[in-house]
C-alpha cells in the first residue's frame, strides 16, 4: 500500500523470514559463522538459541540459500514430537516413504538413503527449528540418528535452533551424551540502538529506497525503546509507521509520527522487558545437588507459564487484526473527508 508512495519495490518489513533481507548484526554474524563452521566440521551438533523474533529462522534460511551442492538439506519446525514421530518426519523430509512401515523399517530405509548419499560424495543436513518444543527423549533420538556412520564419519548432521528454554533442556542430567557432541553454541541477543538504525536503513535500501534519511534520529530511538531491539517487533512497528506516513503523506518520519503509531499499537504488541545485550552463554554442566522434586516443580511451573504465554499470544494476535482494521478504516475516512473538502473548495 505504501510502497509506491515511498518509491519502494518491495515491502521492507514483512514478517515472513526472507534470507535476501538478512541483516548481519554482531550476534547474527557469529551465529551464521558457527553454522558455517559446523558445516565445515561435518559432524556434531550446532545449537543456536535466542528470544522470540530475534532472527533464528532467518539465519537458517540464509544458510540454506548458500548451501553447497554436495549437501542434502532438510528443515523441520517441531511441535512436541515423540521419538517415533520425529523419525517419521525426518524420513519424510528426505523423501523416504513412511506410510505403513514400522519404525525399524523406516530407520533401515533412512540408513540406506544416507549411505547412498555418502557413496555419491554427498551428505545430509537436518535443521531443527523451534527445538525447545522437543521432549528430552526426542532430542536423544536425534543423537541416536547421528550414530549412522560410514568409515568413522557421521552420515547425518543436525543443527538445533530454539528459544532460551532449549538451554535448560540440554543441561538436564541425562543429556550428557548429547552435550558432548555439541561442537558450538551461540545465543542471539536483541539489536542495540545503533543496530536498530542500521537494520531499518539496510532493509529500506534493499527494498529500493534511495532518498535522504526517511527516519529522524529521534524516531529511531523511539523505535528502539518500544521494540527493545527485537527484529520481529521492529518489523511490525516500522511497517505500521510507513503505513501511517503514507496515509498522512509524510515525507519524513519523526519522533511524533512514531509516537502516534505507538499509541495505536501499544496494547497490540506482546512487549516484554529484554536486555539490549546478552553475551553468549556456554552450556554448562547441571547442578547435580538439585533435588529431583525441585526440578519437577520447576518444570510444572515452566509449562504452565508457556501455556499462558501461548493463550495470551493468540488473544493478542486476534486483537491486533481487529484494531489494525479499525485503524486503517479510521485513517481512510479521514483522507476521504479531506479529499471531499478540497474538491468542494475548487
Amino acid at each position: 500500500m505504501y510502497e509506491s508512495f515511498y518509491g519502494l519495490n518491495a515491502k521492507p518489513f514483512q514478517l515472513t523470514p526472507d534470507p535476501s533481507f538478512f541483516f548481519a548484526s554482531k550476534w547474527h554474524k557469529r551465529a551464521l559463522s558457527y553454522l558455517e563452521y559446523g558445516l565445515a566440521q561435518a559432524e556434531g551438533f550446532i545449537v543456536i538459541t535466542g528470544g522470540i523474533g530475534t532472527g533464528k529462522t532467518t539465519i537458517a534460511n540464509s544458510l540454506l540459500e548458500e548451501i553447497q551442492d554436495d549437501i542434502f538439506a532438510a528443515q523441520i519446525v517441531t511441535p512436541k514430537l515423540s521419538p517415533d514421530e520425529l523419525v517419521k518426519m525426518v524420513a519424510s523430509k528426505f523423501d523416504i516413504e513412511v506410510a505403513g512401515k514400522t519404525k525399524a523399517d523406516i530407520l533401515k530405509d533412512l540408513e540406506n538413503f544416507l549411505f547412498q548419499l555418502n557413496q555419491q560424495g554427498k551428505r545430509a543436513l537436518l535443521l531443527v527449528d523451534e527445538a525447545q518444543n522437543l521432549p528430552l527423549e526426542t532430542i536423544e533420538e536425534l543423537r541416536m540418528l547421528s550414530n549412522f556412520q560410514s568409515k568413522g564419519k557421521p552420515l547425518l548432521q543436525s543443527f538445533l535452533l530454539g528459544q532460551e528454554e532449549l538451554q535448560p533442556i540440554l543441561r538436564a542430567p541425562n543429556m550428557e551424551q548429547f552435550r558432548q557432541r555439541i561442537v558450538a553454541s551461540c545465543h542471539l541477543s536483541p539489536l542495540t540502538d545503533v543496530d536498530v538504525k542500521n537494520y531499518i536503513e539496510f532493509r529500506l535500501y534493499h527494498a529500493g529506497w534511495r532518498g535522504a534519511a526517511l527516519f529522524t534520529d529521534g524516531a529511531y530511538q523511539k523505535i528502539f525503546e518500544f521494540t527493545q531491539g527485537v527484529p520481529r517487533k521492529i518489523n511490525t512497528l516500522t511497517d505500521r509507521i510507513l503505513l501511517y506516513g503514507f496515509l498522512e503523506e509524510l515525507k519524513e518520519l519523526n519522533e511524533a509520527a512514531v509516537e502516534a503509531v505507538v499509541d495505536e499499537v501499544a496494547d497490540e504488541m506482546f512487549i516484554q522487558d529484554t536486555p539490549a545485550i546478552k553475551e553468549t552463554t556456554p552450556i554448562r554442566e547441571p547442578d547435580q545437588s538439585a533435588s529431583t522434586s525441585a526440578q519437577v516443580s520447576k518444570d510444572i511451573e515452566y509449562y504452565k507459564g508457556m501455556l499462558k504465554e501461548l493463550t495470551d499470544a493468540l488473544d493478542d494476535a486476534i486483537s491486533q487484526k481487529v484494531k489494525l482494521t479499525r485503524y486503517i478504516d479510521k485513517l481512510l475516512k479521514k483522507k476521504y473527508k479531506t479529499y471531499v473538502r478540497l474538491k468542494s473548495d475548487e
